[in-house]
């Protein structure tokens, strides 16, 4: 499966921004859906991560109740929708794609996009 992420930007503390992920190839709804970030100088962190069928969703701490990650497979496509966002949310975001199950993990991930910038001003 190919991937492709849109949507990132600049955006003002305690605004929004939603990021898309288009993809091609295999059959979508067979792949779990992650995001992960990466800010210059850190490691990629877990952002957040959809089932298949996109009724069980996973967020870590530091953007539950602020990110919403969901899905349409008529569609092919997986967004992350972005509030409330503050300056270290600033990183390049990436979706990713697996079988088997969602994780946290990054390298249990074979399949991912190209970044999208974020960034976050005060």
């Amino acid at each position: 499966v190919q991937l492709q992420a849109s949507g990132g930007g600049l955006a003002q503390a305690g605004g929004s921004l939603r990021l898309s992920c288009a993809a091609s190839g295999r059959t979508f709804s067979i792949y779990d859906m992650a995001w992960f970030r990466q800010a210059p100088g850190k490691e990629r962190e877990f952002v957040a991560a959809i089932s298949r069928s996109g009724e069980s969703t996973y967020y870590p701490d530091s953007v539950k109740g602020r990110f919403t990650i969901s899905r349409d497979n008529a569609k092919n496509t997986a967004s992350l929708q972005m509030n409330s966002l503050k300056p270290e949310d600033t990183a390049v975001y990436h979706c990713a794609a697996r079988s088997g199950g969602y994780t946290f993990n990054s390298n249990q991930y074979p399949y991912w996009g190209q970044g999208t910038q974020v960034t976050v001003s005060s």
